[in-house]
């Protein structure tokens, strides 16, 4: 039986069909990737890079042994008994007079973190410094006379959790610990404990405020889904009306309704629902934050609501009815289970964005009503901790990675409809 021979199929210009398939899709994988890749650039350098900076700051303390690489070298052959030798203080010496003002600055900033009162030792110290020559040592007495403090062991004792280029002191003060001079972890004093709190704070006005969101947006979708759709328009323009309006400017108003002579108290008063000497308090605590922010972050409930109810068809609790059951029994075994992705979609969204609030919690929340956001923009800005800060944010973005994986095992992230 003689053998068949396969006959390749060419295309009109002679170039086997298969090889020109290829290429083809090799030119569309390739259109494809370009017109991808703005995008992925903008979420690499908005995005990826922010986040990779954050995680590197909260561990690094690289720079102070830049500053003070001798110093680190001849204090860890230091028994921690008595003050530290004469060859501590000498290279102690020699690097803070030797640094630029800048090199100084920051190093010392780091410092005062571990222990209050290093930067203005140091500031103070190296003006003095420049009158002393380096061949006038020793300099234990010179630097002692010049400020006590050098005196004091407890100063040098804070310097053993700096010695290490890489540090998980700024993770510990987020949670309310500390390293001691032997890098032990220990709680902080009691009057420092304030992180736990705020994450708990945190935790319990994120979860009232999805609550509420939950049951005033409920009702809210249910009629946009069934009103007629000449009143359903007009009530979604109500809802998306917020947006159009500066949050800002929705802030300052309800600092008007809610103060205790503002418009709420006012009218409280007036119909004789309270007296006038037990008007409510509900600006700069955390109801005030609650009542604020869940009013704020309605529409962010309604919409996946709506956009999930719009598809659930009324002829399921009309056959529902239809076969004896009460409305609200239909409701509850019908209606509600088929507006579960809507449900789990818009408490999702509402709580990512609750957790990590800045501006309501600080023109409204007080010192009560204060979040976890509000301590990493106040180091951000005013103590200038970028790695306690970033340290706070880091465990943040952890939390929120266990919650979206354990959403993901018990609703599955497929299921998620936002519109």
């Amino acid at each position: 039986m003689s053998g068949t021979t396969k006959t390749e199929i060419l295309t009109t210009d002679g170039v086997p069909l298969k090889d020109s398939l290829k290429k083809a899709e090799r030119k569309n994988k390739i259109r494809a990737t370009l017109l991808v890749l703005p995008l992925l650039l903008f979420i690499f350098f908005t995005f990826i890079v922010p986040i990779g900076s954050m995680l590197t700051r909260s561990t690094d303390d690289s720079y102070i042994n830049k500053v003070f690489p001798n110093t680190f070298k001849v204090y860890q052959k230091w028994d921690r008994q008595g003050l530290p030798p004469e060859e501590v203080y000498a290279a102690m010496f020699l690097e803070v007079k030797n640094a630029s003002g800048f090199e100084i600055g920051k190093a010392s900033t780091r410092m005062n973190y571990a222990k209050s009162g290093w930067k203005s030792m140091i500031k103070k110290s190296k003006r003095k410094f420049k009158k002393i020559d380096v061949n006038d040592g020793p300099f234990k007495d010179k630097m002692i006379e010049i400020d006590k403090k050098w005196a004091d062991k407890e100063f040098w004792l804070a310097l053993g959790v700096m010695v290490d280029p890489t540090t998980y002191e700024y993770y510990f003060n987020a949670i309310d610990k500390k390293y001691d001079s032997e890098k032990n972890v220990i709680d902080q004093p009691e009057n420092r404990q304030i992180y736990v709190k705020t994450w708990i704070k945190t935790f319990k006005v994120s979860i009232l405020v999805t609550f509420f969101c939950l049951m005033l947006g409920y009702p809210i979708a249910y009629l946009l889904a069934t009103l007629p759709l000449k009143y359903s328009n007009l009530l979604m323009i109500c809802v998306l009306l917020p947006f159009w309006t500066s949050l800002l400017v929705r802030i300052v108003v309800w600092m008007v309704i809610l103060q205790q002579k503002g418009v709420f108290n006012n009218l409280m008063v007036i119909s004789g629902l309270i007296a006038d000497e037990n008007r409510w308090q509900l600006m700069y605590n955390q109801t005030g934050t609650i009542i604020v922010m869940t009013q704020i972050l309605l529409p962010f409930m309604v919409l996946p609501l709506y956009s999930v109810m719009k598809t659930i068809s009324p002829n399921y609790m009309r056959a529902a009815l239809n076969l004896g059951a009460s409305p609200l029994h239909a409701f509850w075994k019908i209606y509600m289970p088929n507006s579960v992705p809507g449900i789990s979609a818009g408490g999702m969204l509402v709580f990512v964005i609750a957790i990590g609030y800045f501006i309501t919690p600080e023109l409204v929340g007080g010192k009560d009503g204060q979040m976890i956001g509000n301590w990493i923009g106040y180091h951000l800005k005013t103590t200038l901790n970028w790695g306690l800060s970033a340290a706070l944010g880091g465990i943040l973005l952890a939390i929120m990675t266990v919650l979206y994986w354990v959403y993901n095992k018990l609703v599955g992230i497929e299921n998620i409809k936002l519109g």
